[in-house]
């Protein structure tokens, strides 16, 4: 009890700080990211010009003191022992897959009557079945807790309302991803590896659906390991850590419900024959955009390097991936990532914030015409890939 009155405590702080448009503070518990987030605060003071020459909540980067809230709820919670280890978030990330039960029924379903056939499917049928497991992924995005001030809605993402969706895709490179790996299917070698890494964004429902997209992966041959990245600390309200994604497997293989059931038993297999690996790293908490990566993370751009395809779901990705800069809509996606390429990469996320790139002429003219607000409701979606032609 007296714990969770000092985390209330240090809450209040923050909450009076964020309110009253206090200076940043430095962050005082010692962690690994502890030293960098304070350097990225010394650099961002730099960079003011007002008197007192420090950066406050109300006149600095967005980005910036959006990860450094998150940042600092942390510290509140781990600051009081021995509550250190709890998630703050986990209750409403939980409840979003219990809400979704009938989507995931529907989509594991729907899997497991695929798999059993993959190898009778000739290759057009194959890549119609591979585009519609990556809009399940995509339209997954649509679920942030962040968004919707952690109010669960209902997932209703099912096979057959894709074709419904599909004039909501703003950028379409998924037959750019048929492409890399069904050519690289055909070319490798029997015992070469064929990667694909996907940094994850939401837990809950939306981690179902690219469980699905991994599961998928394997089963078609169009990879051999499929690598996902999530995060080291509760962020962003519903973004995956280690424990939500072994909690998904955990009650997918315990549902009384045979395919949800077989699909549980069959990520577990796949994690204990390394064919799907699970990595953390503090850099995904990090304010800094992806194009810092290669300074400040070398090691997890190395790790990057090994893909032969990288994932990045969802709108944080997406602002890290850009800078979270005020880009003209037609700027090529190439340009806007400044240098971060490890791998052929493909940004799969539904709009939430005021940012997009690669988007052809007249068409962001034409979207704000006839939806004012289209840039941030999650309506449109993108498959933005950049890598060699």
């Amino acid at each position: 009890m007296e714990a969770e009155k000092k985390a209330i405590s240090l809450l209040s702080k923050l909450r009076n700080e964020l309110q009253t448009d206090k200076p940043i503070t430095p962050l005082v518990e010692k962690l690994a990211d502890t030293d960098i987030w304070n350097q990225y605060l010394e650099h961002q003071q730099s960079l003011v010009s007002e008197t007192d020459g420090k950066p406050r909540w109300f006149c600095s980067p967005w980005l910036f003191v959006e990860c450094y809230a998150y940042r600092r709820i942390h510290e509140a919670v781990i600051q009081s022992p021995p509550i250190d280890d709890f998630d703050v978030f986990k209750e409403s990330k939980q409840q979003t897959f219990f809400e979704s039960q009938e989507s995931i029924i529907g989509i594991c379903t729907y899997l497991q009557e695929l798999v059993k056939n993959i190898e009778d499917l000739d290759e057009n049928h194959l890549k119609n079945e591979f585009f519609k497991l990556l809009q399940v992924s995509l339209w997954g995005n649509k679920c942030d807790l962040s968004m919707s001030a952690g109010n669960v809605s209902f997932q209703k993402t099912n096979i057959d309302s894709l074709e419904h969706f599909k004039p909501f895709i703003l950028v379409n490179d998924m037959e750019r991803l048929w492409s890399l790996l069904s050519n690289r299917k055909k070319t490798r070698g029997k015992d070469t590896v064929s990667r694909v890494d996907i940094v994850l964004d939401n837990s809950g429902f939306e981690l179902v659906t690219d469980f699905i997209l991994a599961d998928f992966l394997l089963s078609s041959k169009l990879a051999t390991e499929v690598h996902f990245y999530g995060k080291t600390i509760p962020w962003f309200v519903s973004d995956t850590t280690i424990h939500d994604f072994n909690w998904i497997i955990e009650q997918a293989k315990h549902s009384n419900h045979k395919w949800l059931s077989k699909c549980g038993v069959d990520w577990e297999n796949y994690i204990k024959m390394g064919r799907w690996v699970y990595h953390g790293h503090f850099f995904w908490t990090l304010p800094h955009e992806f194009w810092a990566m290669s300074q400040v993370a070398p090691d997890l751009y190395a790790e990057l390097q090994k893909a032969h395809l990288i994932f990045f779901k969802g709108d944080l990705n997406y602002r890290k991936l850009t800078g979270d800069r005020k880009w003209e809509f037609t700027i090529p996606f190439h340009q806007a990532l400044n240098g971060f390429h490890p791998a052929p990469l493909c940004s799969i996320r539904t709009l939430k914030s005021e940012i997009q790139v690669g988007l052809q002429p007249g068409q962001s003219e034409q979207l704000t015409a006839s939806d004012p607000d289209w840039l941030t409701t999650g309506k449109y979606g993108i498959f933005q890939f950049d890598g060699p032609l």
